[in-house]
């Protein structure tokens, strides 16, 4: 498990929805997305919890280990050089 933060956000019109999350709490999160839909108070609709659900899910999917080196080593200009 990582420490790390997750930060979700989505923009409508005026309205900003930032949801921050650790993994521990994806369920949390996720719960979170269903009740802003439910509330008609909010243009937050269940397309939007939809959406960003996905994204929560495939977050989860993601794997946090380091990138591999490139397999590719090229030469780096050098001050002074030209490139054509």
């Amino acid at each position: 498990m990582s420490d790390d933060i997750n930060v979700l956000a989505l923009v409508k019109g005026d309205e900003r929805y930032v949801f921050l999350y650790d993994d521990s709490s994806r369920a949390e999160a996720l719960r979170t997305l269903g009740r802003y839909a439910s509330n008609a108070e909010l243009s937050f609709t269940w397309y939007d919890a939809a959406v960003l659900s996905q994204r929560i899910r495939q977050e989860s999917q993601t794997p946090t280990e380091p990138l591999p080196e490139s397999r590719f080593s090229l030469p780096q200009p050098i001050d002074g050089d030209e490139w054509f």
